[in-house]
């Protein structure tokens, strides 16, 4: 499903000053299904990584493959193109558009995409998700948690066959964020989605098969995750 090889991100800092590398030589790769939890503190790298996994940023250096294609062979368009197709992302800031409902929001990417069943398709997640009494209330009507189960709802509409989440839970109180973590793995064992996760919380990192140590931009471990 996804494979990593010596990717690396450095910027330049002011001039005469070098550079600051960001991540060095990271080297992994994930089968269809699985779900691998990235962890590590902050500065690590982590949602750099993240970023580049879809296409969201450009490598100094190195590849991510995904289906088997180089995704920094392919033009902007093309990449963006394969995101729609095949990666699904939740932000830790929702990153929903304001000035649409609920339901707009998780019928944009499948009538970018094409798709002549957008309504039906979004109503049915945001049925699935328990926002079917909301679907024409706006953004700032919603509450945290109900803006990440649109958030939700609007990354497994489009059926992706990999999933990216950035701190899914890092903006919302315990009770909300548990309840969030309970919907994205049933919603991933339902659809038999990858999932690659970012998180500071170990207690999600060990719902994961598999953790990622991120360590000052370096992969410094790998372990199986005690389910």
């Amino acid at each position: 499903m996804l494979e990593v090889s010596g990717l690396s991100k450095s910027v330049a800092l002011a001039e005469g000053q070098g550079e600051l590398h960001i991540l060095r030589e990271i080297a992994f790769s994930v089968g269809a299904g699985e779900s691998v939890a990235i962890v590590g503190a902050s500065g690590s790298g982590k949602s750099t990584l993240l970023g580049l996994l879809a296409g969201l940023d450009v490598p100094s250096a190195g590849a991510v493959r995904i289906l088997g294609t180089d995704l920094f062979a392919l033009d902007e368009d093309a990449r963006a193109a394969l995101r729609g197709e095949a990666v699904g992302f939740v932000f830790q800031s929702f990153q929903l558009l304001p000035a649409l409902t609920a339901l707009e929001n998780v019928m944009l990417p499948l009538e970018l995409a094409g798709a002549a069943n957008a309504r039906e398709v979004a109503l049915q997640w945001l049925e699935r998700v328990g926002l079917s009494g909301r679907t024409g209330h706006y953004p700032k009507h919603l509450s945290g948690g109900e803006q990440q189960r649109v958030a939700l709802a609007r990354a497994f509409a489009a059926s992706p066959r990999l999933l990216l989440a950035d701190e899914p839970t890092g903006n919302l109180d315990a009770a909300t964020g548990a309840a969030i973590i309970e919907l994205m793995f049933a919603l991933n064992r339902e659809a038999g989605t990858t999932l690659i996760l970012v998180t500071h919380d170990e207690a999600l990192a060990a719902r994961c098969g598999r953790r990622l140590r991120m360590q000052a931009g370096r992969l410094e471990a790998e372990s199986a995750a005690a389910l």
